[in-house]
């Protein structure tokens, strides 16, 4: 992930943010509500206040039940306690914060293939029946989105061999690196003066 990390501190900095107010493996815990403090993987702080906070994720096989599980309870938990302390002034207030979740996922046939879920007492919801880990945490990503715990979401997913050479899979348009990368330089493009 530390390739990516780089990727979305240079655009932030290309967008206006000095290289010394984005902040990567070093001073880069914020307050929160429900736990007094949380480590995401790069921050920007301009005059004050907060301007971007951005978690990456990722995950290879072959757990991918548990660890799918874990990584949807850390995302949501972790912007819940964002959200709430930004409300409750934590981050000096006024200007609302970018919070980015960028996720890479193995490609392979265990992470593509249907899994059953079980169903004892209630219906799932629809989209999830014969989803594959892949598309689960596709519909994860898009739903972080669409229920405004993130401003934005990245999904890629690469072969372990071939991902070292930079080939990658972005199964959704809505969630491509691309769209990721602009609404970040655009959110951070407007709050660097």
């Amino acid at each position: 992930m530390d390739g990516f990390i780089a990727l979305f501190r240079d655009i932030i900095v290309h967008a206006g943010i000095p290289p010394e107010r984005v902040f990567v493996k070093r001073a880069i815990e914020l307050p929160g509500f429900f736990r007094p403090t949380k480590e995401w993987d790069l921050l920007a702080i301009r005059d004050g206040f907060l301007i971007a906070a951005l978690e990456a994720k990722s995950q290879v096989g072959p757990s991918f039940g548990n660890n799918f599980s874990n990584r949807t309870e850390e995302a949501m938990g972790s912007a819940l306690d964002l959200w709430t302390a930004f409300r409750e002034g934590a981050f000096n207030g006024g200007v609302q914060p970018f919070l980015g979740y960028f996720f890479m996922l193995e490609h392979c046939r265990e992470s593509t293939i249907p899994v059953r879920v079980k169903e004892p007492h209630f219906k799932v919801f629809p989209e999830f029946i014969d989803a594959s880990y892949a598309k689960r945490y596709e519909l994860f990503c898009r739903k972080l989105v669409r229920e405004r715990l993130y401003t934005s979401s990245a999904f890629m997913m690469s072969e372990s061999a071939a991902g070292l050479s930079g080939s990658f899979i972005e199964p959704a348009n809505d969630l491509t690196l691309g769209a990721f990368a602009s609404a970040l330089y655009h959110h951070a493009s407007a709050h660097s003066r």
